[in-house]
C-alpha cells in the first residue's frame, strides 16, 4: 500500500447541508460515506457565492485576499480577478501527485487549469455561465421531448428563465454524466500507476436550473414533501433587503416550491448514483482504503427556507452551512465533528496528509488532527465574508459556540442563538441583555479583519463609518 494517500473530491454546486442526509432525500452512497468517515456538521463556506468560495478552496485564502469577490462573469474583466497566489494542487503536483480536474471551474477566466496544478485539465468551459440571464435558456434543448418544466417570469422587463424541470435525456448524455465519465477515464489510467493521484469532480448541479432525470424524479412523491419549518418566516427582524428579496417569490405557490424540491432531491439522487459509481471503481481496484474521499460544495441553497431561493442575500445557515464529509486513512469512522472549519482549510489539510509542502501566508489551516480526534481542537471560531453579487454588499459572519453574529455594513446587524433558534427566526441584536456579547463578537470580527489584512474594513475610522458599537482598534 502507498504511504501517501490518493485524493478524490466530489464537489456539487449548491448542495445545501440541510438537504444532505435529509430524511426525504434518497442518497444511499452519501449516507454510506458518512458512516465510513467523519461529518463536519458546523462547516461553513467562506462566501455563499460560487467563484469566491471555489477560489478560497483552491488558494486557502479568504476572498478579500485572493481577489475574487463576486462571480467573475458578472463583472468587468478587470474585476474579481484571481491574484497570482499558489494553489494547493500545485504543491501536490510538485510533490509527485498525478492530478486531474473535471467539470465546473468558475474561478478565473483562462480555464487553463494546468497553470494551477491540474495536470489533466477536464474543465467544462461552458459550465460557469450556463446562459443564465441571456433569456435564451439554451439548456432548454436538453430537456427532451417528454419533459416537465417551469420558468421564472416577471415583473415586466425581466427575461423568462428556466427554474426547474424534468428531462427524458439519459444521465450519461447530460453534462453531469459526461463530467463523471471523463473523470472515470482519468482514474482508469491513474489506478494502474504507482504514483499517488488527486482527482476533483466538480458540477454545476444541483444549482439553477434544477433539471433532473425522470427516473430519479419518479422516486419522489411531490405531495408528501415537507416545506422547511421556517418557510413562512416574515423576516421582520432582519435587514429590509431580505424582505425585498423574499417578495420576488410572493406568487410562488406551495405546490411549485414542492416541485422545485422534488427536482432538487432527484438531482441529488443522480449525483449520489454517480458518486457511488466512482467509489465502486476505487473499490474494485483495491484503492478505496488508501483514498481520502471528500464530498462537499461551494455554498448552500434556500429551496424555500425563509421563503427564499438561490443563495444570495441573507446570512442564514441554509446558504452558509455546507456539508464536508471525509473518509479514508487516518480519518475517524462514523463520527461527527463540531469543528468550525471552512473551505479555506481543506487545502492545508490535504497537503498535511500527503506530506507535501504547505502553502505560505494563507488564511486557512490544517485540521488533520481533528480527523483523528475531537479532543482539544482549535477550530472554535468560524468566519465568512460576503461582498454581494451584482448588488454590492459588505457583510462578515462569525460563529462561536451556539452564537452567530452577522456584521452588516448596509443595515442592522444580526445575532442568533443557533441552539435555541436553529431556524433563525429571532434576531437578538437589539436585546439589552446581549449588548456586552455583541461588543465582544464585534471585537472578534475586527480581530479577524486585522489578522487577515482586510484593508477595506481596517481603515473605517472616518466619521461616516463609525456605525459599530466598537471600532477596528479595539
Amino acid at each position: 500500500m502507498q504511504a501517501r494517500p490518493n485524493i478524490l473530491i466530489f464537489f456539487p454546486d449548491a448542495m445545501a447541508s440541510h438537504l444532505v442526509n435529509h430524511p426525504q432525500s434518497i442518497t444511499p452512497n452519501f449516507d454510506t460515506l458518512s458512516k465510513r468517515g467523519l461529518s463536519f456538521v458546523n462547516a461553513h463556506t467562506p462566501n455563499p457565492t460560487c467563484s469566491p468560495a471555489r477560489a478560497s478552496l483552491m488558494t486557502a485564502l479568504l476572498p478579500h485576499n485572493h481577489g475574487v469577490l463576486q462571480v467573475e462573469h458578472a463583472v468587468d474583466d478587470d474585476q474579481s480577478v484571481l491574484r497570482n497566489v499558489p494553489h494547493w494542487a500545485e504543491h501536490l503536483r510538485d510533490s509527485g501527485y498525478h492530478t486531474g480536474y473535471f467539470g465546473k471551474w468558475h474561478i478565473e477566466r483562462t480555464n487553463k487549469l494546468e497553470n494551477f496544478g491540474w495536470v489533466v485539465n477536464g474543465c467544462d468551459e461552458e459550465a460557469a455561465v450556463k446562459n443564465i440571464g441571456d433569456g435564451n435558456v439554451n439548456q432548454g434543448n436538453l430537456l427532451g421531448e417528454n419533459s416537465f418544466q417551469h420558468y421564472e417570469s416577471g415583473p415586466e422587463g425581466y427575461n423568462d428563465l428556466l427554474h426547474y424541470g424534468v428531462t427524458d435525456v439519459p444521465l450519461e448524455e447530460r453534462r453531469i454524466g459526461r463530467t463523471v465519465k471523463n473523470a472515470e477515464d482519468f482514474l482508469e489510467e491513474a489506478l494502474i500507476k504507482t504514483d499517488p493521484w488527486a482527482c476533483m469532480i466538480s458540477f454545476t448541479e444541483p444549482n439553477t436550473p434544477v433539471i433532473c432525470g425522470k427516473e430519479a424524479f419518479d422516486k419522489y412523491d411531490i405531495d408528501s414533501l415537507k416545506l422547511p419549518e421556517n418557510f413562512n418566516d416574515k423576516l421582520d427582524g432582519g435587514p429590509s433587503i431580505y424582505r425585498r428579496n423574499q417578495s420576488v417569490y410572493k406568487d410562488t405557490s406551495e405546490r411549485q416550491w414542492k416541485e422545485l424540491r422534488a427536482c432538487y432531491f432527484a438531482l441529488m439522487t443522480e449525483l449520489d448514483q454517480l458518486f457511488g459509481r466512482v467509489v465502486k471503481k476505487l473499490e474494485d481496484a483495491g484503492e478505496l482504503d488508501n483514498t481520502i474521499i471528500i464530498v462537499s460544495t461551494d455554498h448552500g441553497r434556500y429551496l424555500g427556507a425563509h421563503g427564499l431561493d438561490a443563495h444570495n442575500f441573507g446570512a442564514y445557515e441554509e446558504i452558509y452551512n455546507i456539508p464536508v464529509i471525509m473518509a479514508g486513512p487516518q480519518i475517524r469512522v462514523n463520527e461527527k465533528s463540531n469543528a468550525l472549519i471552512g473551505l479555506q482549510d481543506i487545502g492545508p489539510t490535504l497537503l498535511n496528509l500527503s506530506n507535501a509542502k504547505p502553502l505560505p501566508n494563507v488564511d486557512g489551516k490544517s485540521f488533520a488532527h481533528v480527523l483523528k480526534s475531537e479532543k482539544n481542537h482549535d477550530f472554535n471560531l468560524g468566519y465568512s465574508e460576503y461582498h454581494g453579487c451584482r448588488f454590492t454588499l459588505t457583510q462578515r459572519v462569525l460563529w462561536e459556540g451556539s452564537w452567530k453574529f452577522v456584521f452588516n455594513a448596509f443595515s442592522d446587524d444580526e445575532l442568533y442563538n443557533l441552539s435555541d433558534d436553529p431556524n433563525e427566526f429571532k434576531n437578538l441584536i437589539k436585546e439589552e441583555e446581549h449588548q456586552d456579547l455583541i461588543k465582544d463578537l464585534t471585537a472578534k470580527v475586527w480581530k479577524k479583519v486585522k489578522e487577515t489584512k482586510d484593508r477595506a474594513l481596517m481603515g473605517t475610522h472616518y466619521s461616516p463609518f463609525r456605525i459599530f458599537p466598537v471600532g477596528p482598534s479595539i
